[in-house]
């Protein structure tokens, strides 16, 4: 059957980025519905944030897009144009290659959640605007280096 029962799909914690990256993402989980719907062109989740939490470092896609969408609570926007106060209903793209780093805060009092629907590449490179970290994957091996190279962290995603 082609429904997804959200509530049957496991809640990932955290994130996979090195330390001291990692210890950033607390309060940030999510859930997998492409995964469990067995999707494999385009990835499909629920991105949960606990009050002060965020979703990500800033950053952005060389070859792949994203489009989210607030279902739940109020989060921020934080890109290279500032800070936009998103609601349930509310809706951004990030087309890939375009460098406006990005990510979503929570600064509300109450749990916010965004479906994130993006493309999913095999080979795919994405840069970190506030921080010396990029990350690039091929065939589900994931390596964190620094700009210029230095290893952070590698392994499966």
């Amino acid at each position: 059957m082609p429904k997804v029962d959200i509530s049957q799909v496991p809640v990932k914690i955290g994130s996979v980025y090195p330390e001291p990256y990692a210890s950033m993402m607390a309060g940030r989980s999510s859930q997998r519905l492409g995964d469990a719907g067995g999707l494999t062109q385009f990835g499909a989740n629920i991105t949960i944030l606990a009050p002060g939490a965020m979703s990500s470092m800033r950053h952005w896609h060389l070859n792949e897009d994203e489009f989210v969408m607030v279902t739940e609570g109020e989060v921020t926007l934080v890109d290279d144009t500032g800070e936009t106060v998103m609601r349930p209903g509310d809706c951004a793209a990030f087309p890939a290659g375009d460098e406006n780093g990005h990510h979503f805060v929570n600064n509300s009092d109450s749990e916010a959640r965004f479906l994130v629907i993006g493309t999913r590449l095999t080979d795919e490179t994405a840069y970190y605007s506030d921080v010396d970290m990029m990350v690039t994957q091929k065939d589900g091996h994931q390596k964190f280096t620094k700009r210029d190279g230095t290893l952070l962290r590698e392994g499966p995603e």
